[in-house]
């Protein structure tokens, strides 16, 4: 390398890792654009011949998406061609074999609808090359969950000696943002279970994340289906006795309610004579009803039994 030519970078356009033009392109206007495809030359490539990626940063796809995708593609064909890269072991007879670069789901969905073969746009691409676009890809369209993201942003730092400056700037995230990712993943797997199913957020982990009794607030967070500023207001709550973070979720929980909802508290109230208490989760929710003595616990059991006659 010259003195005078610049080291490439982590970042430095999906334009120049395509070998297209200088004027910078996303992957998903490389791949959406007609333009861009004829110029670069799109082949139609077997399915058989296409590999997955084992580096993908994706690792979950949802069967619902993977079949409406499927569906789509049967329908109307493969619109957008996915990215491959040519592998140096070949087919038993002769033929090379590709390995995704960008598109798993569409080539995945794309075997469901039984299509034999697949529009691709082919490029010599380096395994770190590989990896930043698949990263940027999914980042784009918020694809990963956040042990998914936090992974792939600890792959290019540990294993491409990267810095957090320059993984931002790869996929247009703030520095902050890299490492509080990443931070993550020092989480109990408990926690990063809860992330990977959607179960709380990143904000949530982080909410808690300084907390002794972490996964005892995780389980709390998702039972109650609190926001993450109640979240926060539980993790300060952390210091005291079990009883006191359980009222403070309760406490969380109501201040987080709209207007619907307690105005329905204070209707049954009214009816019932008792004090009513509606929480609302991810998976459902519960109704409390409170009673001091059993002449009211009798009362509530005979107006259920009127509304059943």
């Amino acid at each position: 390398m010259s003195p005078t030519e610049k080291p490439k970078r982590l970042g430095r356009g999906l334009s120049a890792l395509l070998g297209e033009p200088e004027v910078e392109h996303s992957i998903a206007e490389v791949e959406q654009s007609p333009l861009a495809a004829s110029e670069s030359g799109v082949k139609t490539i077997p399915v058989e011949l296409i590999q997955p990626n084992p580096e993908q940063p994706r690792r979950v796809m949802a069967e619902d998406e993977l079949e409406a995708l499927s569906n789509s593609i049967a329908e109307k064909g493969v619109v957008q061609p996915i990215l491959v890269r040519p592998l140096k072991k070949t087919a038993e007879d002769g033929a090379i074999k590709y390995e995704i670069v960008a598109g798993e789901r569409r080539w995945r969905a794309a075997q469901k609808a039984r299509l034999h073969e697949i529009p691709a746009l082919i490029r010599e691409l380096t395994d770190r090359e590989t990896l930043e676009i698949g990263i940027v890809e999914n980042v784009q369209r918020a694809d990963l969950n956040p042990v998914e993201e936090a992974r792939a942003y600890k792959q290019l730092i540990e294993r491409y000696g990267n810095t957090q400056e320059a993984v931002a700037a790869a996929v247009s995230k703030s520095r902050s943002h890299i490492a509080n990712m990443v931070r993550l993943l020092a989480m109990p797997e408990e926690i990063l279970a809860y992330l990977e199913d959607g179960r709380i957020s990143a904000g949530h982990a982080r909410a808690i994340a300084t907390s002794p009794n972490v996964i005892e607030l995780a389980k709390i967070v998702v039972d109650e289906g609190l926001s993450v500023r109640a979240a926060e207001a539980l993790a300060k709550a952390d210091a005291g006795d079990g009883s006191q973070k359980q009222k403070s979720a309760k406490a969380a929980t109501k201040s987080e309610k709209d207007a619907d909802t307690r105005s329905l508290e204070s209707d049954i109230a009214a009816r019932l004579g008792l004090d009513v208490d509606i929480r609302h989760g991810k998976k459902g929710g519960e109704i409390t009803v409170k009673y001091k003595t059993l002449e009211q616990l009798d009362d509530v059991c005979r107006r259920l039994s009127a509304m059943e006659g």
